[in-house]
């Protein structure tokens, strides 16, 4: 059975606390677009395409009983760097001004993501040899989208064709959705792998232990700048420094074609506490201050190629 992130039921959403994981499944019942909300901006639910699938379910159950420009509003500054976010708000509301099902438009982008997840798949386990030894950063998988997930997806349909894989896994601090979500999917699924710290990296390149690193993404620019996961940014320098392929996997409702480059990217800055504590352990001095940047700017030189749905972009060619 495949790992969902959430689900539609008629009249709510159930969504799966991402923040229990691996330790605990609970699924929230939300049944108002200020719980959605809540849930996308407190990390229940992360990862770009299936913020903006769970923002059209909030927009739908908003729409029942609030002004549609206020709902609009309260989704849309939940999580300012996630392009996903805002492409699938402006469906929904479109469909809403065009008299059309607005329950519909959400369905569809759900299914939508999930086929462009499929296809992904397919495109990228090319690049994907028997035998290799393949780094991913965060999570990237079910969890972060409509179901069978971007990057990791990618590396999913290679496992499922036959190929012999074995994935290093960034713990991805400060929320450790490598160490608690990817690890989680990838043990589901059977595929081999070893969680390392984020500083490891580097060292298992120079070794010769990494072939390729695949990555999501959060934003993408007209230049091909790609916003993703903090990191991000270290891991693709690290690869160009050490001649490793590095592939961003994104479906195109990742692209924002108002953006020119990455310079222009918002780029979120979150709690100093979630970089100082971890589920309720302290582990720095209260007194210390401290610094959450929540995503970093890839720029295209760095990037060997950009997996979508509709095919492969170079972005150095």
């Amino acid at each position: 059975m495949e790992v969902r992130a959430f689900y539609w039921k008629d009249d709510h959403l159930l969504l799966l606390d991402q923040r229990e994981l691996p330790q605990r499944e609970v699924w929230l019942e939300l049944r108002d677009h200020e719980a959605v909300a809540k849930a996308i901006k407190e990390m229940a639910v992360r990862g770009a395409p299936a913020i903006g699938c769970v923002a059209a379910y909030g927009f739908v159950l908003g729409v029942k009983k609030e002004d549609p420009q206020k709902v609009y509003e309260i989704l849309k500054n939940t999580r300012p760097t996630a392009y996903n976010l805002f492409w699938a708000l402006n469906r929904v509301m479109t469909a809403l001004k065009e008299g059309r099902d607005i329950t519909e438009e959400a369905i569809s982008i759900e299914r939508e993501d999930y086929e462009a997840n499929r296809r992904m798949g397919e495109i990228g386990s090319q690049f994907i040899e028997d035998g290799m030894r393949v780094l991913t950063h965060c999570n990237t998988g079910a969890l972060a989208t409509a179901g069978w997930g971007t990057a990791l997806g990618v590396i999913r349909s290679a496992h499922y064709s036959g190929k012999r894989i074995h994935v290093f896994v960034n713990e991805t601090r400060p929320y450790m959705q490598g160490a608690r979500l990817t690890a989680w999917e990838l043990l589901k699924e059977g595929i081999p792998h070893t969680l390392i710290t984020d500083m490891t990296a580097g060292f298992l390149m120079k070794r010769g232990l990494i072939d390729a690193v695949f990555v999501g993404a959060d934003r993408i620019t007209k230049r091909g700048d790609v916003a993703n996961k903090i990191g991000t940014y270290t891991l693709s320098v690290l690869a160009k420094t050490h001649n490793i392929p590095f592939y961003v996997v994104a479906p195109t409702s990742t692209f924002d074609p108002n953006m020119e480059s990455g310079e222009d990217v918002p780029i979120e800055e979150r709690s100093e506490e979630e970089v100082k504590s971890f589920k309720g352990c302290h582990f720095s001095p209260k007194e210390t201050k401290a610094l959450h940047i929540a995503f970093d700017i890839t720029p295209a030189e760095n990037i060997t190629a950009i997996i979508t749905e509709k095919g492969v972009i170079y972005p150095n060619r």
